[in-house]
Formats: C-alpha cells, sequence, structure tokens
C-alpha cells in the first residue's frame, strides 16, 4: 500500500502508461534509439530541476535559471569565438564558475537583504537577459563561428548514451549523494521544513539558502554551455521561458512549494515526464496549441495532487524522531 502512495511509483506508472499509449499510434516512439534521444532532448530539463529543486526545498524559487543558462552559453560562444584553442575542459569550469556567481548574487540578496526571493530572481532575469544584449548588441552566434570541439563534445557518445545525457546521469547521483549523506542535504531540509526550529540547531537559514541559490546557479550555468555547444546557436533569447518548465518539473515530481518536501527521485521522474509529453504529442500530431493545454494540465493536477498530499506529514529527517514515532 506504501508503494501505491509513493509519488515517484506513480510517476513511474504514469510514464509507463504515457509510453504505451503513444506507442500504440507510433511505435517507434518507444524504440531504444528514439528513448535514448528523448532523454537526451530531458537532460537539460532533468539538471535545471535538480538546482530548481535545491532552492525550493529550502522555501525559495529561483526565475533566473533560463536567464543564466543563456549568459553563461552566449560568453561560452563568444569565447570559443574570439580564442577556438581554448579546451573545453576551461570552457566548463568558466561556465560553472560564473553560473555559481549569478546564483550567489541572488543568494546574497534573498540572505543579506531579506528581499522575497521571487522579486529577487525576476530582477536578475531580466539583468541577465540585458548583459547578453549589451554583449551581442542583439546579434547571433552562429554554428559556423563555434569550434568543431566546441560543438561536438555535447553529442560524443559513451556506451550509446551521448555526453549530455550523462552529465544528467552523473548530477543526479551526486545530488543524491548530497541530498542523502552529507549534514548540508539535511540543512536544506530542515530550512525548508520549519526554518525557526533550525535555528535552534544551529543551522543557518540564509546561508543554507544561499548556498542552494549557488548550486542552481552552477548547474544552470552547466547547462548553458552543453545547450549552446548541442544546438550550436548562442543569441539573447535562448532558453526563453523555460524556467517554467524547470518549476512544472518539480510541481510534478512532487517537490513542495511550500518548502520541505522534494526528492532527487521526484525532480528526475517529472521533468522526464514532461520531456515526454513534450517529445510525444508532436510526434502523434497533436496540435501546438493542445500541446499547451494538455503541459498546463498536468501542471495544475500536479498542484492540486501536492496539496492534498501536503496535508498529511512532512518527510522524518531524523532518525530519532522517526523511532519515536
Amino acid at each position: 500500500m506504501s508503494l501505491l502512495k509513493s509519488r515517484e511509483a506513480i510517476l513511474v506508472a504514469a510514464i509507463l502508461l504515457l509510453l504505451a499509449g503513444v506507442a500504440s499510434r507510433f511505435p517507434g516512439f518507444i524504440t531504444p534509439r528514439n528513448l535514448v534521444a528523448v532523454f537526451t532532448d530531458t537532460a537539460p530539463l532533468v539538471i535545471l530541476a535538480l538546482g530548481q529543486m535545491v532552492v525550493i526545498l529550502t522555501r525559495s524559487i529561483d526565475l533566473s535559471v533560463a536567464a543564466n543558462l543563456a549568459l553563461t552559453g552566449m560568453v561560452c560562444a563568444l569565447i570559443n569565438v574570439s580564442f577556438p584553442g581554448v579546451p573545453v575542459a576551461v570552457l566548463i569550469a568558466l561556465a560553472l564558475g560564473l553560473g555559481a556567481l549569478m546564483g550567489a548574487i541572488n543568494g546574497f540578496f534573498v540572505w543579506k537583504l531579506s528581499i522575497p526571493p521571487i522579486v529577487v530572481t525576476l530582477g536578475t532575469m531580466t539583468i541577465f537577459r540585458g548583459v547578453i544584449f549589451l554583449l551581442t548588441n542583439g546579434s547571433w552566434v552562429n554554428s559556423h563561428q563555434m569550434s568543431m570541439a566546441f560543438k561536438s563534445f555535447p553529442r560524443e557518445a559513451i556506451l550509446g548514451l551521448p555526453v549530455l545525457g550523462w552529465v544528467a546521469v552523473i548530477v543526479t547521483l551526486g545530488l543524491g549523494l548530497v541530498m542523502s549523506r552529507t549534514t548540508l542535504g539535511r540543512a536544506f531540509f530542515a530550512v525548508g521544513g520549519n526554518p525557526h526550529a533550525s535555528v535552534y540547531t544551529g543551522i543557518n537559514v540564509g546561508r543554507t539558502q544561499f548556498l542552494a541559490f549557488v548550486i542552481s546557479g552552477m548547474l544552470a550555468g552547466l547547462t548553458g554551455y552543453l545547450w549552446v555547444a548541442r544546438y550550436a546557436v548562442a543569441y539573447v533569447d535562448i532558453a526563453g521561458g523555460f524556467e517554467l518548465d524547470v518549476v512544472a518539473a518539480c510541481v510534478i515530481g512532487g517537490v513542495s512549494i511550500a518548502g520541505g518536501v522534494a526528492t532527487v527521485a521526484g525532480a528526475v521522474l517529472g521533468a522526464l515526464f514532461l520531456g515526454i509529453i513534450k517529445n510525444a504529442l508532436p510526434v502523434i500530431d497533436v496540435s501546438p496549441f493542445w500541446q499547451l493545454a494538455i503541459s498546463g494540465a498536468a501542471i495544475i493536477i500536479a498542484v492540486t495532487f501536492n496539496s492534498r498530499a501536503g496535508r498529511s506529514k512532512g518527510r522524518v529527517i531524523l532518525k530519532s524522531a522517526e523511532h519515536a514515532q
């Protein structure tokens, strides 16, 4: 019975039903090759959703992840155009650092100035997009301007899966380890579950939220390079509106907007569910207007489910408390 109440089990069942429904009309959709392609398409959403999950877990929200992605990707592309000999490893390190810096800016304003996260990240979202325009005057960086090494890295296949997909797998495993085996991971849950009680246990709530924004920004920066290199184009409006998909993936995956409740598996499954819908609907000739309506309906259903589930008890993070029940 507990399995039937698990959000992750329900999502797995929903994904399997979705795949079966699509396969009944287009059997080629569930071939291993196509499923790998769908996972690779969804990999950026998975990475961003994991970062957003950590932020939402601490009762915050980061609406600037897509703008962070766009600015980091554009900077990497401009450096590659000006200095084609710079190794990809250096560009990835730069993307991680620049993304983390933008996340730290968000976290600083939330921590030190106590400005609501939604206000801070709405402002920085606009600023980051504006910086891209100032850097480029609105011009694009196209495929023929980028080096082959820059473009080919995310597409290189290892054991049949492109590097972009492997990055999503590594980020998932790494963050799963952080959330389940480290003091910082438990602090994220504690701050989101009860910030006032967290203070009495010695947790610095503002600092914890700051670190959550840094993690989210770092993952957004990493995704920025991977996105631009994979699609071989960079422009001001790249990934425009993608932040809403990221939040939707978290909500579908059972991440509570009120904070304190989330799982890495849930965020990944939420992103996969949304990614499969977005890849499947065009294949079965569903109108773009219905695609938006269906995606929106999935989000509303998930929010309704979360609000009802939120009336039950929260997650137990201390073993002693678990035994006391």
